[in-house]
């Protein structure tokens, strides 16, 4: 039996207990590919990340990332809570910027501020935008329970996760919204997305520019909390778009406030790259106890 220092980390917020929990698994090296998907179905999280260390002198330090379900070759919340672990746990020296090795390539990783008050961002990987088969509207509209798509057309947006991105009419439609899960799984598998990101544009007072949300069950995630792949999918979008370029370079979106999880993504677009950014919080700081051995050990956890 080993012990590994383990972390849980809202991200997209300051306070324990809002924004999108991560699982890192710090010193993941021994780990096989299947224990790691083992913990990463125990901890039943949308994603569980293992840091190692990089293959490459121009990585600070190498993640892979797991869902209940699959590895995935990107994440956003996943990278900046990974970001935050390394830090807090001293896997990795502070600076102002990190290196992350993942499988989606190389990707910067901005620290701003120290301890607490750090707010990391991170540059994901170039986005492939196409916009969604008039065929398959009908799948969305019933996976969606409705009969409007505002514009711009539905697009699927691949940048690691393959994103289908959707405009609804207001925050009150978005908040209302209660995709039939069978039809949206059908559709995911069909078309090899991770899911649908759903956005509206906020009026009025509120304070972030858009409100999202993001439904993947065919990844055995119902609804995510706080999406950074799906905010930078987003992104990609307006970048790409005319019709919502008032919102660049940056903006803030919320996500989570169905869920009792609000949270908050910093967008912001350079030269036609998105990056997501955020607070993170600590709330959970302890050690995994797992059986290299035995990949359908479910390990235990004790802070």
């Amino acid at each position: 039996m080993t012990r590994r220092r383990f972390l849980q980390v809202d991200v997209f917020t300051a306070r324990p207990f809002l924004g999108n929990p991560v699982a890192v698994v710090a010193d993941a090296d021994g780990l096989d590919a299947a224990t790691m998907q083992a913990i990463a179905r125990w901890t039943n999280l949308s994603e569980t990340t293992f840091l190692l260390p990089p293959t490459t002198p121009d990585a600070d330090y190498r993640v892979r990332i797991f869902s209940p379900r699959t590895e995935l070759p990107f994440a956003g919340h996943p990278s900046l809570g990974s970001a935050w672990a390394a830090l807090e746990s001293g896997f990795v020296a502070a600076r102002p910027r990190l290196i992350q090795e993942c499988a989606a390539g190389l990707l910067p990783v901005t620290v701003e501020g120290t301890g607490a008050d750090r707010v990391l961002s991170v540059l994901t990987p170039s986005a492939d935008i196409t916009d969604l088969a008039a065929s398959d509207r009908e799948a969305l509209r019933e996976s969606l329970g409705c009969d409007w798509l505002d514009a711009p057309a539905p697009a699927i947006v691949s940048l690691g996760p393959r994103w289908l991105v959707a405009r609804v009419p207001d925050r009150r439609v978005l908040s209302g919204l209660a995709p039939a899960s069978d039809a949206l799984v059908r559709l995911s598998q069909r078309l090899r997305m991770t899911g649908l990101v759903a956005y509206a544009v906020n009026e009025g007072d509120e304070p972030e520019a858009l409100a999202v949300r993001a439904f993947a069950p065919a990844e055995g995630i119902p609804e995510d909390p706080v999406c950074g792949s799906g905010n930078a999918a987003i992104g990609a979008v307006v970048a790409a778009r005319r019709g919502l370029s008032h919102l660049l370079p940056v903006w803030t979106a919320s996500q989570g406030r169905e869920l009792g999880r609000d949270g908050r993504v910093v967008v912001r677009v350079v030269d036609g790259r998105v990056l997501v950014g955020g607070p993170c919080v600590t709330v959970v700081d302890g050690y995994l106890s797992s059986h290299e051995s035995d990949p359908s050990s479910q390990g235990s956890r004790s802070t």
